[in-house]
């Protein structure tokens, strides 16, 4: 017993010790962390509420009234319209680029030849080009261009929609929910069908 009590007495001093040189220095700031942090143009909750005030993407944009609350439900309420719409886009411009890559490779394969030999190694060179252009179509630098700056845009929104709910403003994330609920049901319906017949 006098053993263990040796080895838990320097133990208990370096751990008194670690946790005297641990601890923050009071520099005037409150550190904790259990209430709503005081910003100049607004407390930032950290619960879900209806509460105005909150900052939405930038410094100078606070809605603080009921009628800029109003305003701006309406333009997250927009913008996910345009988020939905710019998803329909990319979906049928998706659908455009793969037809046109089929018809590209279908007019390679019907090329006119000379000879029968010909026609013989262009047939089985056209087979093996159909049986790539599934799996992998040739890149196109506009098509591919722009898919990925179309791709880039979309995230870009998608991440300021982050930072929108990360508010945890109620409204705010309503306005945005049924933004894209109603943006998905008028333009969707062009992506999905593109998908399908393209």
């Amino acid at each position: 017993m006098t053993r263990l009590a040796s080895l838990l007495s320097p133990l208990a001093a370096v751990i008194a010790l670690l946790s005297t040189l641990a601890s923050a220095h009071d520099n005037g700031m409150d550190m904790t962390m259990d209430g709503a942090m005081d910003l100049a143009a607004g407390e930032m909750l950290p619960y879900l509420h209806f509460t105005p005030g909150d900052i939405v993407l930038f410094y100078g944009w606070v809605p603080s009234s009921k009628g800029a609350m109003v305003g701006t439900c309406i333009g997250l309420f927009l913008f996910a319209l345009v988020e939905r719409w710019i998803a329909a886009c990319r979906g049928v411009m998706e659908a455009h680029w793969r037809k046109r890559a089929q018809i590209a490779q279908a007019d390679r394969i019907n090329l006119p030849t000379t000879t029968t030999s010909d026609k013989a190694s262009l047939t089985s060179n056209s087979i093996r080009h159909t049986v790539t252009l599934r799996n992998a179509p040739p890149f196109n630098y506009v098509h591919d261009l722009t898919r990925g700056v179309l791709h880039a845009v979309q995230v870009a929104v998608q991440f300021l929609f982050m930072l929108i709910v990360m508010t945890f403003q109620v409204s705010f994330i309503l306005s945005l929910v049924i933004g894209l609920g109603v943006g998905e049901a008028l333009f969707g319906r062009f992506a999905s069908h593109a998908a399908l017949h393209g």
